[in-house]
Parts: C-alpha cells; sequence; structure tokens
C-alpha cells in the first residue's frame, strides 16, 4: 500500500505540475508511459480479447469491449470533484455520463457507443491503453480537463474517429504521430497542452479541415508541406516556431479561411504568395520578427475581414490597396517601423474599419516611436525582392530544422513519413505583439465557417486578432445547424455537455459514428482563448549546504574533504495532495455534426 501511495503521489503530481524548460526524450516517453500503466508500448495485445472476462451480459460484443474500455478508463482516473463519471457502472454503457450510443453503419440492429464527450469535467486522468476497444466511436471530446501524460498508440484502433478534442489539458511528450494514422480524422485539437518539439511535414499531408495546435511548446521550422494542407483553419499561435513562412502556402489560396500564427519567432519578409490567399477572413502573424516591406499585391485578398500585423518590424508604405479592402473590418499595424501610409488608411468615421497604426515612424503623427527608436530599423532597409528569409535562433537556415536529440538510431527520422515538401519560404517570422488591439466588435465571418463575434461577457482573447467565437460555433455547413440562440436540450440519460457547447438533440445522441468526415468548412473553435494557468508550486528552496563538522582526528564520522557536499533540492512537499482546479479559459469544442443515421 505505501509503494501504490507513492506511485500515485508521484504521478498526481507530474500530471498537476509541468515545468516549462524540459523536453521529453523517447526514454522518458517510454518511462511515463510506465507510470501511466501503458503496457505493450501503448499497443492493445493481440490476446487482450481472450483475456477478458466478465460475469455480465451485453447487448453484443462491441458494448462488452467499450464496458471493457470505460471501467479502465474509470481507474486511470484519479480525481473526479462533480462525480461525472459516477455512474459508470453496470453494463448499461449507452446510460453513462458522457456516452452516447447510436446505430452501427455496418449493422443497423445493434448499439454501439458512438462518442465520448467529457468536456469541462474537470476529471484528472490519463488515457488507458484500453481506448483502443472503443472501434465504433467517431468524436472524443475532453476539452477542458486535467489529462496528462501522452496518448497511446492504440487510438489507432478508432478507425472510424473524426473529431479528436483534446485542448487544455496536460498532455505532453513529442507531437502525438499516432493521430495522423487515423483514416477518416478530420478535425484535430490539441491547442493548451505540453506537446512539444517539431510538427512533423505529414501534419499538413493529411486531410484536416481544422489543425489547432496553438498553446503548446512546439519549436520548429514551418514544414514546406504547409501548402499540401486543404485546411480552412491552421492555428500554430503562441509556440515557438522560427524561420519563414513556407511560399507554398500560396497554394491554400481557395481553401484557407483564418491563419493565425502570432506570438512566435517567425522573421524574415512575408511571401508574395499571401496574396493568392482569396478565400482568407483572418490573417494574424503579430507578434513575431517579420520584416521588411508589405507585399503590394495585396488587393487580391478581397474577403480579408481581419489584418493584424502588429508588432514586427516592417517598415516602408502601409499600401492604399490593404486600406481599401472591401471586407476589411480590423487593420493593426502598430508597433512597426513605417514611415507613410496612404491617406486612405488613416481611421475614418464614415466607414466602420479599426484600424491602428501607433508606434511606427509616421512622421507628423501622434503617438509613434522616437527617431532614435526609428532610425537604427528604417536605415538599415531589408530587400525583400532579393528572398530575403531570416535565420534561426540556431543560426541555421530555415530550411533545416532542428534535429532531435536521438543517439540512437540516427538513421530513423523523427518525424513520420515526411513528404516531398513544395517550393521553399521566401518569407520569415517576428516580434511578441501587444495586447492592445482588441477584436473588432464585429467580426461575423462568411457563412462557411464563421460566427457571430465573442459576446461581451465572455473572457477577452490575449492576443489582438479576434479569434473565432467563444460561443457555440454553428455545425459544419452541410449539416443541419443547431440553433445557437436556444440549443436543444441534452439526451434525458446523461447530463449536458459543458455551457459552451451545444448539447445532441433529444431524438438522437450528438456524436456522429461512423459518419463521414464533415464537409470542409468545419467550425473553428476559438483561436485565442487564455492558456489554463498551470498550478504548479514554486519550486522548493535549496536548503544551504550543511556545515562541515569538525571533530578531533581521527573523525569517525567526518565529512568528505573540505568543501561541504551540496545538497540537491529536496522533492517538494505537499501537505494535502490536491489537484488544482483548471484555471484556464473555458471554450468549447464544435458541436459534433449531425448527419443522417448518426
Amino acid at each position: 500500500m505505501v509503494a501504490l501511495g507513492c506511485f500515485l503521489f508521484f504521478l498526481v503530481s507530474f500530471c498537476s505540475f509541468s515545468p516549462s524548460y524540459f523536453a521529453l526524450s523517447d526514454i522518458e516517453a517510454a518511462s511515463i508511459a510506465r507510470r501511466q500503466l501503458l503496457g505493450n508500448n501503448g499497443e492493445l495485445p493481440n490476446t487482450y480479447e481472450s483475456e477478458m472476462t466478465i460475469n455480465m451480459k451485453f447487448e453484443n460484443a462491441r458494448l462488452k469491449k467499450a464496458y471493457v474500455a470505460l471501467q479502465a478508463w474509470k481507474k486511470a482516473i484519479y480525481s473526479d470533484p462533480t462525480n461525472f463519471t459516477a455512474n459508470w457502472e453496470g453494463n448499461n454503457v449507452c446510460a453513462y455520463n458522457g456516452v452516447f450510443c447510436d446505430n452501427a453503419l455496418d449493422d443497423p440492429n445493434i448499439s454501439v457507443v458512438a462518442g465520448i464527450d467529457l468536456n469541462h469535467a474537470d476529471i484528472a486522468g490519463h488515457l488507458p491503453v484500453e481506448l483502443g476497444l472503443l472501434a465504433d466511436v467517431s468524436l472524443i471530446h475532453l476539452n477542458s480537463n486535467r489529462f496528462c501524460g501522452i496518448i497511446p498508440k492504440s487510438i489507432k484502433n478508432l478507425t472510424l474517429l473524426d473529431e479528436i478534442d483534446f485542448s487544455n489539458n496536460r498532455f505532453v511528450g513529442p507531437f502525438p504521430d499516432v493521430v495522423l494514422e487515423l483514416p477518416k480524422l478530420n478535425y484535430l485539437d490539441l491547442r493548451f497542452n505540453n506537446f512539444e518539439g517539431q510538427v512533423p511535414s505529414a501534419l499538413f499531408e493529411k486531410n484536416l479541415d481544422a489543425i489547432l495546435i496553438n498553446n503548446n511548446r512546439f519549436h520548429s521550422t514551418i514544414p514546406e508541406s504547409l501548402g499540401n494542407s486543404n485546411a480552412s483553419v491552421v492555428v500554430l499561435a503562441n509556440n515557438k516556431f522560427y524561420g519563414c513562412i513556407p511560399s507554398s502556402i500560396g497554394k491554400m489560396g481557395n481553401s484557407l479561411d483564418e491563419l493565425v500564427f502570432t506570438n512566435n519567432e517567425l522573421s524574415g519578409c512575408l511571401p508574395e504568395e499571401i496574396t493568392k490567399l482569396t478565400s482568407l477572413t483572418l490573417f494574424d502573424i503579430s507578434g513575431n520578427k517579420f520584416v521588411g516591406s508589405l507585399p503590394q499585391d495585396l488587393k487580391s485578398m478581397q474577403k480579408v475581414e481581419i489584418f493584424d500585423i502588429a508588432s514586427n518590424k516592417f517598415m516602408g508604405n502601409v499600401p492604399k490597396n490593404l486600406c481599401t479592402l472591401p471586407s476589411l473590418t480590423n487593420f493593426t499595424f502598430s508597433k512597426n517601423y513605417f514611415e507613410s501610409m496612404d491617406e486612405t488608411c488613416t481611421p475614418s468615421q464614415s466607414k466602420q474599419v479599426k484600424i491602428d497604426g501607433n508606434e511606427n515612424c509616421l512622421g507628423g503623427r501622434s503617438e509613434q516611436r522616437t527617431e532614435k527608436e526609428c532610425f537604427p530599423v528604417v536605415s538599415k532597409p531589408v530587400d525583400c525582392s532579393k528572398g530575403h528569409c531570416g535565420v534561426s535562433r540556431e543560426g541555421q537556415s530555415p530550411k533545416d530544422p532542428p534535429k532531435t536529440l536521438t543517439p540512437s538510431k540516427p538513421a530513423t527520422p523523427t518525424t513520420p513519413k515526411p513528404k516531398p515538401s513544395p517550393p521553399p519560404p521566401v518569407a520569415s517570422p517576428p516580434p511578441p505583439p501587444p495586447v492592445a488591439s482588441p477584436p473588432p466588435p464585429i467580426h461575423s465571418p462568411p457563412p462557411p465557417v464563421h460566427s457571430p463575434p465573442p459576446p461581451v461577457a465572455s473572457p477577452p482573447p490575449p492576443v489582438h486578432a479576434p479569434p473565432p467565437p467563444v460561443q457555440s460555433p454553428p455545425p459544419p455547413v452541410h449539416s443541419p445547424p443547431l440553433p445557437v440562440a436556444s440549443p436543444p436540450p441534452p439526451p434525458v440519460a446523461s447530463p449536458p455537455p459543458p455551457v459552451h457547447s451545444p448539447p445532441p438533440p433529444v431524438a438522437s445522441p450528438p456524436p456522429p459514428v461512423h459518419s463521414p468526415p464533415p464537409p470542409v468548412a468545419s467550425p473553428p473553435p476559438p483561436v485565442h482563448s487564455p492558456p489554463p494557468p498551470v498550478a504548479s508550486p514554486p519550486p522548493p528552496v535549496a536548503s544551504p549546504p550543511p556545515a562541515p563538522v569538525f571533530s578531533p582526528p581521527p573523525p569517525v564520522h567526518s565529512p568528505p574533504p573540505p568543501p561541504a557536499p551540496v545538497m540537491s533540492p529536496p522533492p517538494p512537499t505537499f501537505e494535502d495532495v490536491a489537484l488544482p482546479p483548471t484555471l484556464g479559459s473555458l471554450y468549447a469544442s464544435p458541436p459534433p455534426p449531425i448527419f443522417q443515421g448518426y
């Protein structure tokens, strides 16, 4: 019992406190897997089914497997303050809170577990390997909990999985490549976790509609395969991406609606190819290290509503064709080094466009930088026509992503199946953005993805770019939309899902099971919700080294040689191991799309 108590104490401590300065090696990740009790390297053993002995009757074998998976998951929960899983008992798994069943697509005569929605349940625990038994699940929503550790490889068995929302938890380790093995995955939300290292180029080769990996610890260049993605929403904000924006981005012109790269370490000039993003409505690259002048042919970006380039090192002229874009509602270029701008870029009462150009080098205008601040930058103009691309922090070209430290097996690449990448990047990225420019009150992007602006009551986004609405985003365009004003009541069997995510209709549980992936224009979840605070206690203060004990020679228990040994800081002590609450911003994953038969 003492050993078990120590193990649980260590595991709870690991989940609750996440240091910000170390990277996980493969050995450490394997160690975490062992602490999560993930046998067989996170895979389901081949003999698993033959080992199942349950003295209960189930409607069918699939519900029996679901029972095994959910009972294993319940055992992997260390804290459930709201007793969300209290009714996870017995053979009626379809009545469990957060579990939704429907008829199987391949056999409409049997019922299967079609989806799991534990959003905002404040549960602490890890994901057991048995999750791989939920083969009929089409969505898993774990938004705003305290799940920690790594993602088990066994989830690759969920071949019908269409949506993954693991956002606002405490998952760690490198990018979970196993999600790229899911053949029907369409929506990937890994925001507000502690994933780190490189982002695999295969991520942008995958047929995903939403790629949301902001507020993690990824540290690499943006793969040149970016342009191969057909995603409508790509959010890489608040990481440590560096180097240029790949010029291949121009190939996303007809699909990309929202691009948010704010608060990274991107540098260099913007590639001219961004002018090909004709369907773009939100463009936010604030808070990076971009330099040079803006591309000249911005008039082709007719659908842009929000254009935020604040807190970079742009210079030159603010072009007229940008300020007069027909759909523009918010143009923020503050904290740069622009020296001139067209008169049409001056805020006007007659046009409902919010323009913020403070802290530039615009002579004769108020709230600008001093000459002393401007001269060192504007006196050294950058010629973007020469393909200038900033050098990464490590002094390498952005084309050469940092190699993951893997002493053994040097020949095995760490990124999964990289594919031929498009032409090298032409542009690069910029410095941290100010929190000065709030999103415009009117942010109702085009019908495909966007929904009304966030309500006044919701917390303002941490960065300037107005995120997609935080409330209940509408379901995909091609599925019957759920009313925003009054979401339908939750199913009688289980309590309603979290406040911000409209519950499924009464007639049929929300999650589609074997449904085809939602249409291309699936709703993007909020982009800039504040990251969940890491409730880790301050590091223990190292106790001063004990003074050497001087005893008459010959000493019997004398300390080692002259310098007294410096004691390493003791492990933190906790009077009562209570898991801290998740204080992060509450935002919700999109409601499951509703398809006929699911």
